[in-house]
């Protein structure tokens, strides 16, 4: 028997066909890429990307999930440790450094998915981590903060001459961070 394990083949599999979507989404719309294009790109059997997906959108879906929970992880302590903008200028400097993949992801096909896996993802680290004191429900904040940073961070990544990272950051933490950490729940 090896010693060393390995990992099984459905997560490598799944592993590949993410990584084939994110490649490919630097390259094209979503709406443009093909359940082919992906299993090619993975070097995965057609009929194998169904055994895992029913389809190109619920792949999409779990690249959403893996892309905003390396996100919050990563955002999210600063956030409550450092300060609003060291939170918002590692959140923007994330982005433009991926800016191809989340320009895709905010205001391609994903655009809905993504907005919907991040408000979720969101609402339970704010269940588990904080505690209401605020005018505002506390979901409703969550809600209100996710939606609006979409949105900015999309017309970022779509403007011809997009503003800085430090800039962007500054106008996230100003309009959305700091007015949401007002009326939102506090760390417990």
């Amino acid at each position: 028997m090896n010693a060393v394990s390995q990992e099984p083949k459905p997560s490598r599999t799944q592993a590949a066909l993410r990584g084939a979507l994110l490649a490919l989404l630097e390259e094209k719309p979503f709406e443009q890429v093909t359940v082919r294009d992906i299993t090619a790109r993975a070097s995965v059997g057609y009929a194998t990307f169904f055994r895992r997906y029913p389809d190109k959108e619920t792949l999409l879906h779990d690249v959403a999930a893996r892309e905003i929970g390396q996100l919050l992880a990563m955002t999210l302590p600063i956030l409550f440790t450092v300060d609003s903008r060291a939170s918002t200028q590692a959140l923007c400097a994330y982005l433009w450094e991926h800016r191809k993949l989340w320009a895709a992801l905010l205001t391609g096909g994903a655009s809905a998915t993504l907005k919907q896996e991040f408000v979720r993802q969101a609402q339970g680290l704010a269940a588990k981590n904080l505690h209401h004191h605020s005018w505002m429900p506390g979901d409703l904040a969550v809600v209100f903060s996710v939606s609006a940073t979409v949105d900015i961070l999309a017309w970022w990544l779509n403007q011809a001459e997009p503003p800085s990272v430090a800039e962007m950051a500054e106008i996230l933490d100003r309009l959305v961070v700091v007015p949401s950490l007002a009326s939102t729940p506090t760390p417990r």
